[in-house]
């Protein structure tokens, strides 16, 4: 007798990716360039020099869990019009799991330069290298946030088990709805902007977004990781939207409905957000990602 999707999600099951993990970052962070906006410095990652530590996907109860902790030493470089230059090294003790998505702690930089400067008695750019310890950090954690995504995107299909991997196994979708509150003091026609105008939203998303809140029209949230239309809209008091996560972990195609109310009291305006059509397994990863959003 085959053995159901829904059956086979519940055990655990994991696939180790440390080689792909690896290579990642060494693909990616090169990748972590900025130009300051008078044109005058550009600074980045040049390489990466070690990856220490491991990573892997797990499954449990249809929840997808990256599972991850490395240590990575990385060459930078930083050059002035003026025709000055540093470079050195960057270590990043840990980056895990913990870190991007439990926010337990926060990044460790240790920063040195190159001996080889040192060696000739030059005096560093100080203010050069502030720029650099000031600029580079908040990309560098920016691109963090893409791993767990990538990894879940290129290893899930690999261990979550679907009707459409296996012919024999029936299709079932078991939901439930999940609830968060919480009160903020501003008003309430603020927050419907905040949580609506694609203008704003980025200031919370930390990525790109595409929102217009008229019914009907299509949104899409985490660079398209969350999609789908705004169905009811009452400013600046409620909004409705289907709800879909593109993501390994939720079955393709399925919509859920998501109901947020702005009730605004004298001095704050208390924000409740229901989400139906959550699949079973799946509602406390859910509600953190609304709380934490």
């Amino acid at each position: 007798m085959s053995m159901s999707a829904t059956t086979a999600n519940w055990h655990w099951k994991s696939k180790a990716v440390t080689p792909w993990a690896r290579n990642w970052f060494e693909t990616e962070l090169p990748t972590v360039i900025f130009t300051t906006s008078d044109g005058a410095v550009t600074a980045g990652i040049s390489s990466v020099k070690d990856v220490e530590g491991d990573a892997e996907l797990g499954m449990r109860k249809s929840k997808l869990i990256t599972i991850f902790d490395v240590r990575l030493e990385l060459a930078w470089t930083a050059t002035h019009t003026d025709g000055s230059k540093i470079s050195g090294s960057l270590t990043v003790p840990e980056v895990s799991h913990e870190v991007i998505i439990d926010g337990l702690t926060d990044y460790t930089y240790d920063w040195s330069l190159d001996k080889s400067e040192e060696a000739s008695g030059n005096t560093p750019d100080e203010k050069l290298l502030s720029i650099v310890k000031t600029q580079l950090p908040p990309l560098l954690s920016r691109k963090f946030e893409e791993f767990p995504k990538a990894l879940v995107d290129t290893h899930g299909k690999d261990i979550l088990f679907s009707s459409s991997t296996h012919p024999k196994a029936t299709k079932v979708l078991n939901s439930s709805t999940v609830r968060v509150e919480a009160q903020y003091m501003v008003s309430g026609q603020d927050l419907f902007s905040f949580l609506t105008d694609e203008s704003r939203i980025p200031q919370w998303s930390r990525s790109p977004a595409i929102s217009k809140a008229k019914e009907g029209t299509e949104y899409s949230l985490f660079g398209g990781g969350v999609v789908g239309k705004y169905l009811k809209v009452d400013s600046p008091r409620s909004f409705t939207q289907s709800w879909r996560l593109r993501a390994p972990s939720w079955p393709e195609d399925h919509e859920g409905t998501l109901k947020v109310t702005l009730d605004q009291q004298s001095d704050s305006t208390k924000l409740v957000m229901e989400l139906s059509g959550v699949p079973k397994g799946q509602e406390d990863e859910i509600e953190r990602n609304l709380l934490g959003y």
